[in-house]
């Protein structure tokens, strides 16, 4: 019990922090509700568990020692990112295109693989966490991680997208819900324009 609370205070934050990820949870619940969100919902989560499993058990420390293949997933992510926000705020600009606004299961799949943050936060849990727990779980201690991140992460997910969907009833007129659009892809453009401007290739790139 000791080990989850601890683990639960680092992991929580990072997690629940408006990421990429979350403020794509939210601009779907938001456009199209809480059912209509669940196949991006599992594409990202689908991807999470996998990159978990493969990091815990294999990859970690190739990640850890070549920081510039994040950097490159950090890249295209953001341009990815852009590209959503494209997508809605065309939605925003022509109602009747409703179909354009949702995001499916391979949405989310592309989202996660490229979210740097996502593969960052997994090599930081088992960084931080892999010895305590498997001297708390023996053999099973990579595998009790991976499900309690699994577990973290739906849980969170699901109230980023009904926070999105209530946001959307409680402004239910076609102005706040252009206005509601506008500003996701708002953030989503500040969250990509952020992931390229702090980018570590500059910085590799330069003398």
């Amino acid at each position: 019990m000791s080990l989850f609370i601890l683990w639960l205070g680092v992991m929580f934050p990072l997690v629940f922090s408006p990421g990429p990820a979350n403020i794509v949870f939210a601009m779907s619940g938001a456009k199209v509700g809480v059912k209509s969100s669940l196949p991006l919902l599992i594409g990202i989560d689908l991807v999470f568990i996998v990159k978990s499993i493969i990091i815990g058990f294999w990859l970690g420390q190739i990640i850890y020692s070549y920081p510039t293949v994040l950097n490159f997933l950090q890249m295209l992510g953001a341009i990815y990112l852009m590209y959503l926000a494209i997508k809605f705020l065309k939605v925003s600009t022509n109602k009747e295109d409703h179909s354009q606004a949702t995001l499916g299961f391979i949405d989310g799949v592309i989202v996660q693989l490229l979210n740097s943050k996502g593969w960052l936060m997994v090599v930081l849990m088992f960084a931080l966490f892999t010895e305590k727990s498997q001297l708390a779980f023996g053999e099973l201690g990579i595998l009790v991680l991976i499900i309690w991140l699994a577990i973290l992460n739906i849980s969170i997910h699901l109230i980023w997208i009904k926070a999105g969907s209530l946001i959307a009833k409680i402004s239910s007129s076609e102005t706040y819900e252009k206005a509601l659009n506008i500003f996701y892809a708002s953030c989503l453009f500040g969250v990509s324009v952020w992931l390229i401007v702090g980018n570590q290739l500059w910085s590799h790139s330069n003398p």
